[in-house]
């Protein structure tokens, strides 16, 4: 073979090569450019995109007048890319940038964070090829303003809003708290629906080395802001019944106290303080047993406040009036099992006293005496429309638990139980909460219609429209004439009664009633006591009903404790809402015979 025919046999050779392998990269480029171009180009975007969640704006809890008790404010959570992170890094120092060893970066953002920096570099380390952790969470702008100060390109930050409360404990009981995982008590947890915002996402793009690229943030799906709670009570009444149980409560070194104001044509609750209240800014601030509601789920016996409901359900069915004659023993065994009698809280022989002289002087033997023209089917029909033994309208948290919304004796387990039967009607061997009771008086001073306690009023939706709490519908529970006469006659305590010096309010009516309720103790009553202060303002044209209980006082163990608190939040009711005087004198209702 000659050298010009090998020569040219090479060429055909080499041509051919170039031609395939040119050939192959055509083919590469059509597969990558054409074939697979939208595989490659999202493949791409998903290496050099991130998604990252954006926080809704969680709704606020506002009062009657739309005082926040429950706001969100800016706060921010440190992120990092591990992936990112090597061996140096950029920071900037004194304006300067300057490379330094990650352990001296890392150590810098402890210190501007207040993070242990063993916590920091176990974050990043914990997956080093992650592209996102958390670092700290929930930063104010200052701090978040230092992190950025310092250049570092693999940290970034995302907003959260953060929960805070303005008032502190006032209300705590009600507005409740948030842990890190969401709402967890009170109107936070009740109205969460109405609370809670929905959160978006937006994406953007990031540099080779990690560095978010500015202009590529791309909104996805917007967040939406929760709801604005509307409360019925008013901050500054909550304040001043907080401040005045807390005063008296040391006073007389009691364990806890409670007062409730309720509008009674509407069944507003206007206050439902609690004494400790927590604060919502510091869940350590009181025991776990006072970081409720006590007023709504913590029944006690709570004594001859509770005798209101016999006479206005005696009077309902006619079978008393204001005057009816009664002579009432010191003792009292009638139907009761041997070595059993119910007393009075004085000793004393017989004597002659109206009905109104019973309610007047709080007689347990009387009051027993009276209740006996009722069956036991009556009576207990009687606490039912009254609202005991059931959770309240308001239906807060833990009220449906059993044993946290009170107990009335049934026709049947009273059979076999007479002693309880008889006790009932002057308030103990049942109980029932601080809400309930407010309810009874709310009933009293509405004419015998027992109005929903209500403690929302509604929720405003970020876009201005509102969803109401349905107008709740009254039920008479007795009629008018017995309502109006059982205040006439209680309008004796304020007006007669060992306290009328301390309650009464110059130009102003009131019917109140006083209750000592003993405690039981290992199933006996011991020497501790529940003691309270109830009753209807102004008498003869009822607007509000205050009930005022202080729980186990050490040094005041009747209803004087409670007294003095019941007369100071009238007052300020009254200087609050302009409450107008009495115009009608009270009528004299005899007392004896």
């Amino acid at each position: 073979m000659t050298n010009s025919r090998l020569t040219a046999r090479r060429l055909a050779l080499t041509l051919f090569a170039v031609f395939a392998i040119v050939g192959l990269f055509v083919v590469k480029l059509v597969d990558i450019q054409v074939v697979r171009a939208e595989e490659l180009t999202a493949a791409a975007q998903a290496r050099r995109s991130s998604t990252v969640l954006v926080h809704g704006v969680r709704g606020s809890i506002v009062d009657a007048n739309g005082v926040a008790l429950a706001d969100s404010v800016e706060r921010y959570d440190i992120t990092a890319a591990p992936v990112n992170v090597g061996e140096q890094t950029t920071i900037t120092i004194d304006g300067e940038k300057v490379k330094v060893p990650t352990t001296e970066a890392i150590a810098r953002l402890a210190e501007v964070t207040g993070t242990p920096a063993a916590d920091l570099y176990a974050a990043l380390t914990a997956d080093p090829e992650s592209k996102f952790t958390y670092l700290v969470k929930g930063v104010e702008l200052d701090i978040l303003t230092a992190v950025w100060d310092l250049d570092i390109a693999w940290i970034y930050s995302e907003m959260r809003p953060s929960r805070t409360y303005p008032r502190g404990a006032i209300a705590g009981n009600l507005v409740g708290f948030l842990g890190t995982d969401g709402a967890l008590a009170g109107t936070e947890l009740q109205a969460d629906e109405c609370l809670a915002s929905t959160p978006g996402t937006s994406t953007f793009e990031r540099s080779a080395d990690g560095v978010r690229l500015p202009g590529s943030l791309e909104v996805e799906q917007e967040a939406v802001d929760g709801g604005t709670v509307h409360l019925t009570i008013d901050a500054d009444l909550q304040w001043y019944a907080q401040q005045q149980l807390a005063q008296q409560g040391a006073a007389v070194g009691a364990e806890w106290g409670t007062a409730m104001v309720v509008r009674v044509d509407t069944g507003e609750i206007v206050v439902a303080a609690d004494w400790p209240s927590i604060d919502p800014n510091d869940l350590n601030s009181v025991s776990a047993e006072n970081s409720g509601a006590r007023s709504f789920t913590a029944p006690f016996e709570p004594g001859s406040i509770m005798k209101p409901v016999a006479f206005a359900t005696l009077l309902d069915r006619g079978l008393i009036t204001p005057n009816t004659q009664v002579t009432v023993p010191g003792n009292y065994t009638n139907g009761l099992p041997a070595g059993e009698n119910i007393t009075d809280v004085f000793a004393h022989g017989d004597l002659r006293w109206t009905a109104t002289g019973i309610l007047m002087n709080s007689s347990n033997i009387g009051t027993v005496m009276l209740s006996e023209r009722l069956t036991a089917e009556q009576k207990y029909d009687a606490f039912q429309a009254f609202g005991f033994g059931q959770p309240t309208e308001v239906e807060f948290l833990g009220e449906s638990v059993p044993g946290n919304h009170g107990q009335v004796y049934t026709p049947e387990q009273t059979k076999a139980d007479t002693v309880t039967l008889a006790a009932q009607m002057f308030g103990q061997g049942i109980t029932a909460t601080s809400a309930q009771m407010a309810s009874l008086y709310q009933t009293l001073g509405n004419g015998g219609v027992r109005m929903p306690l209500t403690l929302v009023a509604g929720c405003e939706h970020p876009d201005g429209t509102w969803t109401e709490v349905p107008v709740p519908t009254g039920e008479r529970v007795v009629s008018e004439y017995a309502a109006e006469t059982t205040l006439q006659m209680m309008e004796t305590v304020a007006s007669q009664g060992a306290s009328r010096d301390v309650v009464s309010v110059p130009g102003y009516r009131i019917a109140a009633k006083t209750g000592t309720g003993e405690v039981a103790e290992n199933g006996r009553y011991g020497s501790e006591r529940i003691v309270s202060y109830a009753g209807v303002f102004p008498a003869d044209r009822p607007e509000y009903a205050i009930v005022v209980t202080i729980g186990k006082p050490d040094t005041m163990k009747s209803s004087a404790a409670a007294a003095p608190v019941f007369n100071a939040i009238m007052e300020q009711v009254i200087k609050t809402f302009r409450v107008t005087p009495s115009t009608e004198a009270a009528p004299s209702l005899p007392l004896t015979w």
